[in-house]
């Protein structure tokens, strides 16, 4: 097995779920969490955003890196949005933002978006890229929509719900990569990592 190959994978997250992505590649991995700010220029499509927000917590985690002379490794950033009717929808500022985030996806389609970006630390390459899941909601009742707020789980998820939680008894079918809409596209990520040098499988 080659050197590159052991590179070790640094990601840019705090999530749980993405944390917990990451380590089924069974790749060394650490967790570094980049604060960085995540307003995009009005204007941006869908896939412009989250390629560029998941470029951005990569390239900050980079520069911390570097100060630390540590120039080994790839760094990857995601990013995550749902959208409908064009409106993108990231995580719900209070209860009553995640109560028309959810109202509005209820018994309909929606799609999800999330972006990858991998950086090498040795040569400053980088790959990014993202996948697009559709996602139908049952119809949800405002009792049904209050009571899986009052949970607390839609509250830090962009769209307000989590498909790989309690909310997935809310969503009736998908189109596409499931983990693209728990918040890492697994094999979207293979495929960047191994443009990098670094095979999964």
């Amino acid at each position: 097995m080659s050197n590159t190959v052991q590179k070790m994978l640094i990601l840019a997250s705090s999530s749980p779920r993405r944390q917990e992505l990451i380590k089924s590649l069974q790749l060394p991995y650490e967790i570094r969490v980049s604060d960085v700010n995540e307003d995009t220029e009005p204007g941006l499509k869908p896939e412009e955003i989250v390629e560029q927000l998941s470029s951005r917590k990569a390239a900050a985690v980079c520069e911390m890196y570097k100060q630390e002379q540590r120039t080994d490794g790839i760094v990857i950033g995601s990013d995550t949005i749902v959208v409908i009717d064009g409106e993108v929808l990231g995580k719900p500022k209070d209860k009553q933002d995640a109560y028309r985030m959810l109202n509005r996806l209820q018994g309909r389609w929606h799609q999800v978006y999330s972006g990858v970006a991998c950086i090498d630390l040795a040569s400053d390459r980088q790959e990014v890229s993202h996948h697009v899941t559709s996602v139908y909601m049952k119809p949800l009742t405002a009792t049904q929509i209050e009571r899986y707020i009052d949970t607390g789980e839609p509250m830090d998820k962009a769209g307000s719900y989590a498909i790989q939680g309690l909310g997935a008894t809310m969503i009736e079918r998908i189109e596409g990569d499931y983990f693209n809409v728990v918040g890492l596209p697994v094999s979207l990520l293979s495929d960047l990592l191994a443009r990098l040098g670094i095979a999964v499988i």
